[in-house]
């Protein structure tokens, strides 16, 4: 059973998630360039080939993962039944979220060769879920 701290953890990058990606989106409809804090690879990344999984958009796939990733914690949080089917969907879903950021990671590395800060910070997001939930598993 994961703590009620690493719940609120979650739920805490969950959100963070929600608001990268609504941004990411936001800008993307409106045709504008995102800030881009950190380097200047961020339109190159995020306007490339790849920026898309299965014909979707990698920001609104990545809304719909942080939304599940909320609900899924809030769920847990409440009790709502049945648990122990949210306890085995919520630690593959970020197994899940955790591979497709490494993939995605790898392509800015090694194939596009620039970086997007809020793809590194989405990454660094669900990578940080992943690791609060192994920790809580082990205690």
């Amino acid at each position: 059973m994961v703590p009620m701290t690493a719940f609120a953890l979650l739920f805490t990058l969950s959100a963070i998630g929600v608001a990268e990606t609504v941004y990411l989106i936001r800008k993307r409809l409106a045709s504008e360039r995102p800030v881009c804090p950190i380097g200047g690879g961020c339109e190159i990344v995020l306007e490339s080939k790849y920026n898309k999984t299965f014909g979707i958009h990698n920001d609104v796939l990545g809304l719909l993962f942080y939304l599940a990733a909320s609900v899924v914690t809030a769920c847990l949080v409440i009790g709502i039944e049945p648990m122990t089917l949210w306890e085995t969907v919520f630690p593959i879903m970020i197994a899940f979220g955790s591979l497709m950021s490494l993939y995605l990671t790898y392509l800015q590395w090694r194939v596009i060769k620039f970086w997007c800060f809020w793809c590194l910070m989405s990454a660094s997001t669900i990578w940080l879920m992943a690791i609060i939930i192994i920790i809580s598993a082990s205690i």
